[in-house]
């Protein structure tokens, strides 16, 4: 009979450290979203998380290293909801389904849980460094993969096209939840997705 080696009291406290760091990084990623980096603060994070605020620096050197962590897990969880969408339908199917997705009104109305460039686009440049490096590696990711979708991938022009797919996608769902206009925040996007369309002229 196999003997089952009892896990040690250092293995559950990691353990649970490293759970409880995923909870305020969950937590951080979602409020980046709602409120902006500046809206932001350490203490509400840590409530928000069940936590006492001392227990921060157990977790992070910084507010910027939170910041820069939630920034990466707002987006992996951007793109993996991307992919998820372009996985679920034929290839021919994938870019007019990640387009429909993005630029949809319930998108636009769980900025929480959605796409991070476009939640946050306007703050970033003036963030710390770390936090414009995961910006960067998403953007770049978010072209790729949306590239890979077009017929002409791999050449030149499915890139162009994918840069300017995402920055037309961004742009019009940040418009669409700056304006008060109901008419107006959905035209912006019913006009961006026309615009994008694979069928689009």
């Amino acid at each position: 009979m196999m003997n089952v080696m009892p896990i040690s009291k250092a293995s559950q406290r990691a353990a649970a450290k490293e759970e409880t760091h995923a909870r305020i990084v969950a937590v951080a990623a979602r409020a980046i979203r709602r409120s902006g980096y500046d809206g932001v603060g350490v203490a509400d994070i840590m409530k928000e998380a069940g936590l006492t605020h001392g227990a921060f620096y157990a977790h992070f050197a910084s507010r910027e290293a939170m910041l820069a962590e939630a920034a990466r897990q707002a987006c992996a969880e951007s793109a993996a909801a991307a992919a998820g969408v372009a996985a679920t339908v034929p290839p021919g199917q994938a870019v007019a389904s990640m387009l429909g997705a993005y630029l949809s009104k319930a998108h636009a109305d769980h900025a929480e849980t959605g796409c991070p460039l476009a939640a946050l686009g306007s703050e970033t440049s003036r963030q710390a460094p770390e936090v414009r490096r995961v910006t960067t590696r998403h953007v770049k990711e978010m072209v790729d993969l949306l590239a890979r979708q077009s017929p002409d991938w791999g050449q030149a022009q499915a890139h162009a096209q994918a840069l300017v797919a995402i920055s037309t996608m961004v742009g019009a769902l940040l418009l669409s939840r700056a304006v008060d206009d109901p008419a107006l925040a959905d035209g912006l996007r019913s006009a961006a997705l026309a615009h994008l369309s694979p069928t689009h002229d």
